[in-house]
């Protein structure tokens, strides 16, 4: 038994990372589509047959994405919107403020920087892989889906609200099986599929003979967007610094365990504990790092809202669309509520997202696939801006909760205003990172 398990331990961490894979599937992909110019059989039946079918499972592929979205949008925010409810106290309502704010001050402030810089750095894609290909897949099955992405968040507002405000246990439960059937759905089928996914469309970009200008606009977009999300960084600790009056710049040295954590495992859920251990040498109390740090790992994703704003720019460029304000101001307020939706695995951010950005962006296909393959290229630096992000979030609740603690107790009892101060930070029940581990 204990041989089995131990093979079982090593097969699991011999696996390769989700990067790894999409590296190795873009490089695919590549080679595959580039085949036809090197051998000079871009004209022959084999080469377009067999680019035709990729196009075909790409195709299939993205129909299934396009079904499976509504129904993620309604499990994952009508579920979402009903827990908060559960939860709602001062707390829970200073966190969730302060972290839907700065998702959405990212957005905003990704939008300004790419609409000032990106136009004069990205090209028009032309051709195929502008969606103009004349590699058309075989046949095309329509999985039209059950409804439509603006009826899904309308019903996942109304069923939430429903059941935040109403004992509703039996249409609860039912949500709450419907969104572990999509987390299924994700990490069965969706998430491992991905890599062939992308292998498949950078296989018709590159037979399509765009392969050049895709890949410097991807260059382009990643370099900036990393750029961005390190600024954003320095950005959250400086409002952190003036808001306790106190240097929290020097936070940073002792979050880098838990930054290049985010970077190996993709995963904000996966790092919580060193993050934990983080906040704990950064003197954050243990009742504020406790309640903070995992909470902000699902509802705190700048990192992945400046990629989704930044990447959608420079998609709509190279498509020949003008990103404006007014276009990407409602798009970002209501990324800002999905990103807090977002299933927990890598390349949720961009599956919960991929839905509005269609809708409400106007994505076609081709932009569709290109997003995805941008965004899970950079998960692990837009995880690790994210849970870097939580650190200065902590700090700010923190010194919110110790204001408000102070100002309840009267200013002629010191006694009172100490005993409330050990209630809230009880050392004998203080949560260390072994026992988180």
């Amino acid at each position: 038994m204990s041989t089995t398990k131990n093979k079982g331990e090593e097969k699991k961490k011999r696996r390769l990372p989700l990067l790894a894979k999409l590296i190795i599937g873009i490089g695919a992909g590549i080679i595959i589509g580039s085949t036809g110019k090197i051998f000079k059989i871009s004209d022959t039946a084999g080469f377009v047959g067999t680019i035709r079918v990729i196009s075909t499972l790409v195709n299939l592929f993205g129909e299934f994405l396009s079904f499976i979205i509504p129904l993620l949008i309604v499990s994952f925010v009508a579920v979402g919107l009903a827990e908060l409810g559960k939860k709602a106290n001062k707390l829970f309502g200073i966190t969730l403020i302060l972290a839907y704010t700065s998702t959405v001050i990212a957005g905003f402030t990704a939008y300004f920087l790419g609409s000032s810089l990106l136009p004069g750095m990205i090209k028009n894609i032309t051709g195929s892989a502008a969606g103009e290909t004349s590699f058309d897949p075989i046949f095309d099955i329509e999985m039209t889906p059950v409804f439509s992405v603006m009826t899904a968040l309308i019903l996942a507002f109304v069923l939430g609200l429903s059941m935040a405000n109403i004992k509703a246990e039996a249409l609860m439960n039912i949500m709450q099986d419907l969104r572990k059937i999509v987390i299924l759905v994700l990490e069965k089928i969706i998430i491992p599929l991905i890599p062939f996914y992308i292998a498949g469309t950078f296989a018709k970009i590159a037979a399509g003979g765009q392969l050049g200008s895709t890949i410097a606009m991807f260059a382009k977009l990643y370099i900036c967007i990393i750029c961005m999300q390190w600024i954003y960084i320095l950005f959250q600790f400086t409002v952190a610094s003036i808001w306790r009056r106190e240097n929290r710049w020097k936070d940073l040295k002792k979050i880098m365990p838990a930054y290049f954590t985010a970077l190996g495992t993709q995963s904000s859920a996966a790092t919580i504990p060193v993050s934990l251990k983080s906040a704990e040498d950064n003197g954050i109390a243990s009742d504020i790092r406790n309640f903070v740090i995992p909470l902000c790992a699902t509802i705190h994703l700048a990192g992945d809202t400046i990629c989704l704003v930044l990447g959608s720019i420079g998609i709509m460029l190279a498509f020949g669309i003008h990103p404006t304000i007014g276009i990407f101001a409602p798009f970002i307020f209501m990324l800002g509520i999905t990103m807090v939706a977002a299933p927990g695995v890598p390349g949720g951010g961009v599956m919960a997202a991929l839905g509005i950005i269609k809708s409400m962006l106007g994505f076609t296909e081709p932009m569709s696939e290109l997003i995805i393959a941008l965004h899970l290229s950079q998960d692990s630096f837009g995880t690790a801006c994210n849970i870097t992000g939580d650190q200065s979030v902590a700090a700010i609740v923190e010194y919110i909760e110790s204001r408000s603690l102070k100002d309840s107790c009267p200013d002629d009892d010191e006694t009172a205003y100490e005993e409330a101060g050990n209630q809230q930070n009880p050392d004998d029940h203080s949560v260390t990172y072994e026992e988180d581990n």
